[in-house]
């Protein structure tokens, strides 16, 4: 290994670092000067950014935000909460569960932020420790990223593997039951974790102190939700072109012939999601009326561009590092993969310990795995690894998870990493693995 790859090498992680220390567009903009080192100071060639996944992206998100800009979010948040209000003494299971599915349909985990007071509420009254549900939902709503339709790391992962004629159902079928699995076992686990709330000090003692209130009567119902009569109206229609997606990618017929060179080839998933999608918003914004000012306003667009900017610059910034130095790479890493493929999912899992995105992990590594001769199928079983931003307690998702606890059950520990998402993360994320490299066996 040279001292130029050396130094090239401490600059991707000095990139990383800084992104992460600023957070939000932080962490493109970084990779973007990543870029800027490494072209000017060492002269590698800039590969070109990866545009067919910032056009997926930006597609579902704006549907996603005029669905949000019309009601749409709150809907199926209010459709989610009568779901956990109705099993309350399986709020270990069925939160979770809901959490996920309601995350796997939207493509986005906004869907689960506001449950977290709910289940809070839920779990308080039935005498049930709220931690419990709180930490396997918010490892849920992870763990249904990678098994999307319409979310962004399934956005990389179609422009990655459909040249290498690997369809959107080709990936769910291995992606959304090794999740789901890894999601059950992690909160089954999870019903038995910490102390009853009547043995826990630290809820005894925020309750003699007032802090928090004595848990009401169970069944207690939350206020209802005035939505406008579109909000549900917008909910279905995203819904549909989630549906007209998966059916576009599992019945490749269904898409037009179209010119390709001297001949003509089935339209790609990649320009087929942002047709689908970006007329998806069109319908919901003639359907709905929803005031268009408001739609790059919502949490949903803000949460998309932040995505899109980091894909732009930290994808952009794996791919010029690793292509400029491929041979090296994969003489040293290519015989270690062939062998033992897993330590890949490992190396997923810790790169997105520090990017805190499955899509910019996924864009960003996944190019290697497929460089290094790993097999298209053991990278789909291994993709659940790049959920591993759980690992170090200061992603956005954990830090309202815990805010919303007002029990103190849900918590950084002493030594910060014991904290209460770390034993269900790894749960669902390994068992995820370990499913889907079976499944992997079944199906390819």
């Amino acid at each position: 290994m040279t001292l130029s790859l050396i130094l090239q090498f401490a600059v991707v992680l000095a990139a990383i670092a800084l992104g992460a220390r600023v957070g939000g567009i932080g962490l493109g903009l970084a990779g973007a000067l990543g870029v800027f080192v490494l072209a000017m100071g060492f002269g590698l060639p800039p590969t070109s950014p990866p545009i067919d996944v910032m056009l997926i992206i930006l597609a579902v998100v704006t549907a996603a935000a005029t669905m949000e800009a019309a009601g749409g979010i709150d809907y199926l948040v209010g459709v989610a909460e009568r779901i956990i209000r109705r099993y309350p003494k399986q709020i270990t299971i069925v939160a979770p569960l809901v959490s996920y599915l309601f995350t796997l349909g939207a493509g986005t985990g906004h869907v689960f932020y506001p449950l977290l007071p709910v289940m809070h509420e839920v779990a308080h009254e039935n005498g049930i420790r709220p931690e419990r549900p709180i930490a396997v939902s918010t490892i849920a709503s992870q763990q249904a990223i990678t098994a999307s339709p319409v979310s962004a790391a399934m956005a990389a992962m179609i422009a990655l593997f459909s040249p290498a004629g690997i369809t959107l159902i080709d990936i769910m079928m291995i992606a959304v039951p090794a999740t789901i699995i890894g999601v059950i076992v992690a909160a089954l686990v999870q019903m038995r974790i910490g102390r009853e709330l009547k043995d826990d000090p630290e809820y005894q003692r925020r309750l003699a102190a007032g802090e928090i209130e004595p848990p009401r009567v169970a069944g207690f119902e939350t206020i209802h939700r005035d939505l406008p009569p579109t909000a549900k109206r917008s909910a279905l229609l995203f819904l549909l072109g989630v549906a007209i997606v998966i059916i576009a990618g599992a019945f490749p017929q269904l898409r037009p012939l179209v010119p390709s060179g001297d001949t003509t080839a089935r339209l790609g998933m990649p320009l087929t999601i942002q047709i689908v999608m970006l007329s998806i918003g069109a319908l919901i914004l003639l359907a709905t009326r929803a005031p268009v000012a408001e739609v790059p306003r919502t949490r949903t667009a803000q949460a998309g561009l932040t995505a899109v900017i980091g894909i732009f610059g930290l994808a952009w910034l794996g791919d010029t590092f690793i292509k400029a130095n491929e041979a090296v790479l994969i003489g040293g890493l290519g015989d270690i993969a062939q062998a033992f493929p897993v330590t890949f999912a490992l190396g997923l899992f810790f790169a997105s310990v520090l990017l805190f995105s499955q899509a910019a992990t996924t864009r960003t590594l996944m190019p290697l795995g497929i460089s290094l001769g790993i097999s298209s199928p053991a990278l789909i079983a291994m993709w659940p690894a790049v959920n591993g931003y759980f690992f170090l307690p200061t992603y956005g998702s954990l830090i309202a998870a815990i805010n919303f606890d007002r029990s103190g059950t849900t918590r950084i520990g002493r030594f910060i990493l014991n904290h209460s998402f770390m034993l269900p993360g790894l749960i669902a994320t390994f068992t995820a693995v370990g499913v889907g490299l079976l499944l992997i066996t079944v199906f390819f």
